[in-house]
């Protein structure tokens, strides 16, 4: 379970449960406890009438039935007594043909008795007295069935409303967990704003508690971005220092001196080409650093507007020239490097179609896919793949087709994405570009 609002909201369900079950049950306890002993008093007080109404005839001991309280004589009335004296025992009418039975209760002390008369649950009193000198045990007996059948309807009506009372405080809770909550969901939009280019830093008007956690974010953007800057500008500085002792090195080689020596002219060329190429990929690198920092991200209804109306000055203003992306479009990748790869590829479909060239972004499965199509002379299917590898520049050969691919191949490759070349159906060439999300620093 990772959704904190569903914790709390199983821990106040299970906590209110507990509780609700334990006060209901304890209520419940109480209250039987109470009537129990007033039951008692109630039965001790019959059994003390009960005892006025023995009469002596002769040598026995007889209750005076005419004075006994008129719930006695009345049949499965739900009150009854038992008098046991010195062998003889006389029995409420209201016990008809059945006895109480016998039990080890003390005298004083209230039993509950199952399985009386007609299968009533029955309060007990057994009391011992003496009179007329001759000992006494009166045994009053109360039917209790009743009550504990209010007892079980209390106990389903305190169900019902308990229930009711739960969804009621469910709710209750869960708008107070929203709105305690809303702050965490304003930092994770505004996360998911930062991944999409739409800002460049969060609000610090947070709760005290999230306040060092955006203040944190903010600094690490901050400092990422200067970072960023100051390896670009140190590499770009170090290509620069290098390309005036490089230029002299490689105008130093066709002197005749060296020259004369053939083979080491070769492997001092070869070593200074090695160097240009190694300089040129390591400020590849850091240029095309994939991933861009929050709103540095290439909006595509922003920027492709003013990167056609740039390509049209430069081109023949009578090419047709459009582009379709879906609403609202983001690149997630370093605007700089977006405009630069679909500037070199608009520019070389530019100088080869004949009238028309069109531009096609969409996102499908968390993958961008880039397709620019011309109605130029195209390609054939050889020269597709003698383009597609590394260090081959077609741009460079007057009867191909100019693509550019260096910058562009470097470009794709540091967002981890695919180029492939096939033929238009507008008769020239389609170029299509492939490039996956990083989810890791996407998801929201």
């Amino acid at each position: 379970m990772k959704s904190i609002q569903q914790r709390l909201n199983l821990g106040l369900v299970t906590s209110l449960l507990i509780a609700g079950i334990l006060l209901v049950q304890t209520a419940l306890w109480l209250v039987d406890n109470g009537l129990r002993r007033y039951f008692e008093a109630t039965l001790q007080q019959e059994a003390t009438l009960l005892l006025t109404t023995l009469t002596r005839n002769g040598e026995n001991i007889e209750p005076d039935i005419n004075r006994q309280p008129i719930h006695y004589r009345r049949p499965f009335s739900g009150q009854y007594f038992q008098m046991d004296i010195e062998g003889q025992q006389w029995r409420s009418r209201s016990l008809w043909d059945g006895t109480l039975p016998a039990t080890t209760t003390n005298s004083g002390l209230l039993a509950t008795l199952h399985g009386g008369p007609q299968a009533q649950e029955l309060l007990i009193f057994i009391g011992h007295y003496e009179k007329f000198r001759k000992p006494i045990t009166i045994t009053v007996a109360r039917d209790y069935t009743p009550i504990l059948q209010h007892f079980n309807k209390v106990k389903i009506i305190a169900a019902a409303f308990g229930v009711l009372a739960l969804i009621i405080i469910l709710l209750i809770q869960r708008w107070i967990v929203r709105k305690a909550l809303s702050p965490l969901e304003k930092i994770r939009q505004q996360i998911a704003q930062l991944h999409a280019g739409e800002r460049s830093t969060l609000d610090t008007d947070v709760p005290e508690e999230l306040l060092p956690l955006a203040t944190q974010i903010n600094n690490l953007l901050h400092h990422t971005e200067k970072t960023l800057e100051r390896s670009r500008h140190a590499i770009g500085n170090l290509s620069h220092a290098l390309k005036t002792p490089l230029a002299v090195i490689f105008s130093l080689l066709h002197r005749p001196e060296i020259q004369a020596h053939p083979q080491l002219a070769e492997k001092l060329t070869a070593q200074a080409n090695a160097i240009q190429q190694r300089v040129q990929q390591e400020l590849s690198r850091a240029r095309f650093s994939g991933t861009a920092l929050p709103g540095a991200q290439f909006d595509c209804e922003k920027e492709l507007p003013d990167l056609f109306s740039t390509l049209a000055l430069i081109h023949n203003n009578t090419l047709t020239m459009r582009w379709a992306t879906d609403a609202h479009l983001r690149l997630p990748w370093d605007r700089e490097d977006m405009l630069e790869l679909l500037g070199n590829i608009l520019d070389n479909a530019c100088k080869w179609a004949n009238s028309t060239v069109a531009l096609d972004i969409r996102k499908r499965d968390g993958v961008f896919y880039v397709q620019l199509d011309d109605d130029g002379p195209g390609i054939d299917s050889e020269s597709r793949s003698q383009v597609l590898q590394r260090g081959t520049r077609l741009d460079e050969n007057t009867d191909g087709h100019g693509l550019g691919l260096d910058i562009v191949r470097k470009l794709i490759e540091g967002c981890q994405g695919t180029l492939s070349l096939d033929e238009s159906p507008l008769g020239g060439l389609r170029v299509e570009i492939a490039l996956p999300i990083n989810r890791h620093l996407l998801s929201h």
